[in-house]
């Protein structure tokens, strides 16, 4: 329906295909929330069910980016216009990438620019906290090495990883039928508790880390999602104190004072 709306269906065929979109930094607002003249529904509202996928981040304007985190809560994006109000669906997995400084090269005595490490604060502090709260893995990624490109392949390979991914999501199916949720990221009140809840060891783990990290409500919650995503990719029926260390490390850390 919503590929119909903006005019994307390919010759009035229906695609069994999830949505990739990708827009570039220079997106405004309409383009990504969705607007104009004859309201049509943006990005976030085409990569419904799928993948929105937000590349240099920290260069897209950041009243862009903070039109999104409403979208991101509740899986809707309202659009009020003076000759209409649509509400367009828009429950996407968000993925974005970002340079840890303008330079890129941060952490590279010999590549990083004179102003380092504080050209680093400056460009990062140009997303907003409350939407990288909304933001449940943060990974630090490596640059890659012309000699790494040399190097064998993982011993674990895309297809190995398929599979394991592809159980999970058949345990969170079959969930679905006690907890209403299709997906552990929309598990939430009794079942959020009830499916999520870890062991004693966890929930001491967790409480600690709330204090520590200063996790917000939305953080403490979404740690959970994760704990419960990765016990089920160890095909383990109980999260444990294991699931939530690494679902805490792949949060975001507070800034040092």
């Amino acid at each position: 329906m919503v590929q119909s709306v903006a005019g994307l269906l390919e010759d009035g065929r229906i695609s069994r295909a999830r949505p990739f979109r990708a827009p570039h930094h220079s997106a405004s607002m309409a383009a990504l929330t969705g607007g104009g003249l004859k309201v049509k529904p943006g990005e976030v509202s085409l990569a419904h069910l799928g993948v929105l996928f937000l590349d240099e981040l920290p260069e897209f304007q950041r009243a862009v980016l903070d039109s999104l985190r409403q979208p991101l809560e509740t899986n809707k994006v309202d659009v009020a216009r003076a000759n209409a109000h649509v509400t367009f669906p828009a429950n996407v997995q968000l993925v974005a990438a970002m340079n840890p400084c303008r330079c890129g090269h941060l952490g590279d005595a010999a590549l990083a620019c004179s102003r380092a490490p504080k050209c680093a604060a400056d460009y990062q502090s140009k997303v907003s906290g409350p939407l990288l709260d909304r933001i449940d893995l943060h990974v630090e990624v490596d640059p890659v090495r012309a000699a790494d490109l040399a190097l064998p392949p993982p011993a674990e390979g895309s297809a190995e990883v398929r599979a394991r991914v592809a159980n999970a999501r058949h345990i969170q199916t079959h969930r679905a039928s006690e907890s209403g949720a299709r997906t552990n990221a929309e598990l939430e009140g009794d079942a959020l508790e009830t499916f999520a809840g870890p062991d004693e060891a966890g929930r001491t783990l967790l409480m600690q880390a709330a204090g520590a990290m200063r996790l917000s409500a939305r953080g403490y919650t979404r740690t959970l999602r994760v704990a419960r995503t990765i016990a089920d990719l160890a095909g383990v029926e109980k999260v444990g104190r294991i699931h939530v260390a690494e679902a805490l490390s792949y949060r975001r850390q507070p800034p040092r004072a």
